[in-house]
């Protein structure tokens, strides 16, 4: 059972019928009437206690009693799922290892759907956010992406109900990610993260003439590398980081420079076979399949290599039935994987990430709740486009 302020009338009322009644007894009218729940979506608990004069925490009290005197199956609030999207260069050790731990763990009763990056989050935006079911809503998810995470209209929406809560137990995440430069670890308790990707360059020199080698992301924004870069927008997620952070560094200006330096639209994986660009910007990951001798340099940038995190999110009111799961995945076995074999550095303590103690750009918390995500990263996306369709 699960109940916040910020819960919507409709939502309390559709997850639990027999809550109606208490409805009544302040007031509320037709209920059961779909037309008129339909009008309490927008109104959460909080505010319709404001509005009728009643203690909110008295009247949540009173809505659990209502709740707990129902009998239900004993067995359906045991299993508990987890879904999302794995970093496709680990997906397989990293299934493998988790179904060893669930077959050394049978008490664990968990349903999973784990699929590979490529797949998208079409699945999670159709059936569980534009119909707003927190029901169908995975108890734990894990993936990429800013825009999914912080956009208001898609899970920024479930977060504001105050349904997700850090529940991995790390109190300081790797050095690499709590120093002087960088604080990866939310301060407000709501997101977890296992690891980032990394976005680095590898210049072609061969194509270079006369130009100098860009060693920075600002480099990469000058007049002279226009229509000479190939960015990986089709990787969604690692993109939309990247345009963020552009602009959050260099402005509005700097997002249509980003966009008049684009070449090619390529996924990684083609990207080390690719002729044309002088520059192709990438996951860390791929640059292991640049040849150390050739004309091609990997190159991480001076100001940091950009990152998108690689987020968990868990439901607070499941935390005794995921407690081994989280542990798991949040864990060094999993840390070890992603840093080791994916070149995705991991958060955990513990692990000893891939990178030499070179730096990472991160947008910060601050920026992220002082903005609205999805809206932001929507106009970056106009803003390139804007610039990359200039002659």
């Amino acid at each position: 059972m699960y109940l916040s302020k910020a819960m919507s009338i409709k939502t309390i009322v559709e997850k639990y019928p027999e809550t109606i009644p208490v409805f009544k007894n302040i007031g509320f009218k037709g209920m059961e009437n779909q037309v008129v729940l339909e009008k309490l979506a927008d109104i959460s608990l909080e505010k319709a206690m404001m509005i009728k004069k009643e203690d909110v925490d008295v009247f949540i009290s009173l809505l659990k009693q209502a709740i707990d005197g129902v009998k239900r199956d004993d067995n359906t609030d045991k299993e508990v799922s987890l879904m999302g999207l794995l970093p496709c260069p680990v997906r397989i050790p990293l299934l493998e290892g988790f179904e060893k731990y669930l077959s050394d763990n049978k008490d664990i009763k968990l349903k999973y759907e784990l699929k590979a990056a490529y797949s998208g989050l079409g699945w999670i935006k159709d059936e569980v956010i534009d119909k707003n079911d927190i029901d169908k809503l995975a108890d734990m998810f894990i993936s990429a992406g800013f825009d999914l995470f912080f956009d208001k209209d898609l899970m920024g929406k479930f977060k504001t109900q105050g349904i997700f809560k850090d529940l991995t137990g790390i109190e300081k995440y790797n050095e690499d990610f709590e120093n002087e430069n960088i604080s990866l670890k939310d301060p407000r308790g709501d997101y977890s993260m296992i690891g980032v990707v990394p976005a680095i360059f590898i210049v072609n020199k061969a194509l270079l003439g006369d130009r100098e080698k860009p060693l920075s992301w600002e480099d990469i924004l000058k007049p002279e590398f226009a229509k000479s870069v190939s960015l990986p927008i089709a990787d969604f997620d690692l993109f939309n980081s990247i345009l963020i952070h552009i602009f959050k560094l260099y402005g509005r200006e700097g997002v249509k420079n980003l966009g008049r330096s684009l070449l090619s639209n390529l996924h990684p994986a083609q990207m080390i076979e690719a002729k044309e660009p002088v520059v192709t910007i990438m996951p860390y990951f791929f640059s292991k399949m640049v040849p150390e001798k050739g004309a091609k340099e990997v190159i991480w940038p001076k100001e940091g290599a950009i990152i998108s995190p690689i987020f968990m999110l868990t439901k607070a009111d499941k935390a005794k039935e995921l407690e081994k799961v989280i542990k798991y995945m949040s864990g060094e076995t999993v840390g070890n994987v992603l840093a080791n074999q994916g070149l995705f550095p991991s958060v955990h303590p513990k692990v000893k990430n891939p990178i030499n103690g070179r730096p990472m750009l991160w947008i910060g918390w601050d920026f992220i709740y002082g903005n609205d995500m999805g809206k932001l990263i929507k106009e970056c996306e106009s803003l390139f486009n804007e610039g990359a369709n200039e002659e």
